[in-house]
Order: C-alpha cells, then sequence, then structure tokens
C-alpha cells in the first residue's frame, strides 16, 4: 500500500476501483473523495457498490460537493473513460434486473474484468458472499442506527477534547467492525464464486477493510471505504494490482453540535 498526496501530480493507470463512497449519507467524506479525484486518472472505473447511500429517504445528505463528484465521473465517462457501477446493499435499489445503464454508466450486478496481464477478475459488491447477521436488512439499519449514534458521541467528545487525533468511540466502532468478522468466511465464499467462473481473482467493496492477498489460490482485493479507510485499489498498465491510501488533511474540529450519521457494511 502506498501514500498519495496533493502535491503529487496526477498519475494515471488502467482501472480505478472504488467502493462504498456513501454518497448521500453524513458520513461520507467527500472532501477526501474530491481531493483523491483530482490526482488520478484511469481508462476503466468501477464504482463496487455503495456509492450512493440510499437507505434513508427525508435524511439525505447531499450538496455542492456529492454534486461535484458525479459531475467528475460522468465527466470521464463523456471523455472517454468507461465507467460502470455496481451496486451494493445500501444502493440495492439500483441493481439491475438483467444489464442497463445508470445515468449514462453501465450498470451490472457482476461482471469479469481481464487485466492486461490476462487475469480474470470478478468483481462485484461482496454482499452476496455475507454470511453475518448483520448483512440482513432489518438488522444493518439497526447496526446503522447504533453506528450512528457511536460516532455521534465520538464528534461531541472531539469536539470537547480538540485534541483528540482519533476518538474512543471511532476506535470502538472499528474493534466491533473486526469482531464482526470472525468466522464470517466470506474470503472463502468469494474465492469458491470466482473459481466456479474459472477466475483468477475476485475484486469486491462492502467489508470496508482495504486488502489485497491470496486467499484458497485466488487474489483477494478489497477495496476498502471513504469512510474510515479512504483507500482505492487500481490495475496498472502491466496488470499489477496495487491499494492506494489516501492521507487526508487533519480534519477541522466542529465548531458546535456533535452530528456524524454513522454507516454500517
Amino acid at each position: 500500500m502506498f501514500d498519495t498526496s496533493r502535491q503529487l501530480p496526477r498519475r494515471r493507470f488502467r482501472t480505478l476501483f472504488l467502493s462504498d463512497l456513501h454518497l448521500g449519507a453524513r458520513g461520507c467524506r467527500a472532501d477526501d473523495i474530491l481531493e483523491f479525484l483530482k490526482t488520478v486518472e484511469a481508462d476503466t472505473i468501477y464504482l463496487v457498490g455503495d456509492i450512493l447511500d440510499i437507505w434513508h429517504p427525508g435524511k439525505v445528505h447531499w450538496g455542492a460537493k456529492q454534486d461535484a463528484i458525479w459531475e467528475d465521473l460522468t465527466r470521464r465517462q463523456t471523455e472517454g473513460a468507461r465507467v460502470v457501477y455496481l451496486p451494493g446493499n445500501h444502493d440495492a435499489a439500483l441493481r439491475p434486473g438483467g444489464g442497463g445503464r445508470l445515468d449514462r454508466f453501465e450498470c451490472a450486478d457482476s461482471l469479469t474484468h481481464i487485466a492486461a496481464d490476462g487475469a480474470r477478475y470478478l468483481v462485484l459488491h461482496g454482499d452476496q458472499c455475507d454470511a453475518r447477521i448483520f448483512r440482513f436488512h432489518l438488522m444493518t439499519r439497526i447496526g446503522s442506527r447504533a453506528d450512528a449514534a457511536l460516532r455521534a458521541v465520538d464528534a461531541w467528545l472531539r469536539h470537547l477534547r480538540p485534541s483528540m487525533e482519533r476518538g474512543v468511540f471511532e476506535l470502538l466502532i472499528s474493534g466491533v467492525n473486526q469482531l464482526m468478522m470472525v468466522g464470517n468466511g466470506f474470503e472463502q465464499r468469494l474465492a469458491a464464486l470466482a473459481k466456479a467462473g474459472n477466475h483468477d481473482g475476485v475484486v469486491c467493496g462492502h467489508f470496508h477493510k482495504a486488502a489485497l492477498r491470496e486467499s484458497d489460490g485466488i487474489t483477494y482485493a478489497n477495496c476498502g471505504d471513504w469512510v474510515d479507510s479512504r483507500t482505492a485499489l487500481v490495475e496498472t498498465f502491466d496488470g499489477s494490482l496495487q491499494l492506494i491510501e489516501w492521507q487526508a488533511a487533519p480534519e477541522a474540529v466542529p465548531t458546535s453540535g456533535p452530528m456524524a450519521e454513522g454507516i454500517t457494511q
């Protein structure tokens, strides 16, 4: 994994994989997404699910920055990049019945990406192979409310103590998410799904945990997320996969009340 910064020139990749932007949720880091997009170009962009967060009608947090992100992606498609949207569980309503388009983008539930070196990757959000109880719609919404409450308390504490680099409850949320992963076996299920389709690897999101490793003889690549980890996956022009971790500037301390709507996978 390597870092980028605002001072570096724009880098060009064959493919960019982004997941879990959660545009429309207050927990979305729209500033960081915009800054990151300024540093990269790609011939193909896969939006690997939970790009739009459409779970909470009437509570959508959408403004100029979210518009700018969508406009940037649309501009890239207009200028010749291929942009493919693969919906996840937070934007499941956009899943196509048999293939179609979202706005100007291609839309698919899953697909095969062929890398420059000929490797075949199954690309999908990943919730299809999530066996946790919190994957189910009602339980995930309950989990989302609990996450939101913890993040709100955390934001309030950091408002009282600006010197806190990372909030206590943010660490708790991370720990709970890690605990929920134990025994899930999602990597094995994704690997089996990839093998069944004669793929060499799988690219996913959903679990908010960036990764790039071998799993059961299959390359397992998770894009991460743009709520906490701020990571993306790229393919270089020789076909190799790499993870990028965006290092944002220190956040400004809020000047009034605690309000961050949380997000669960």
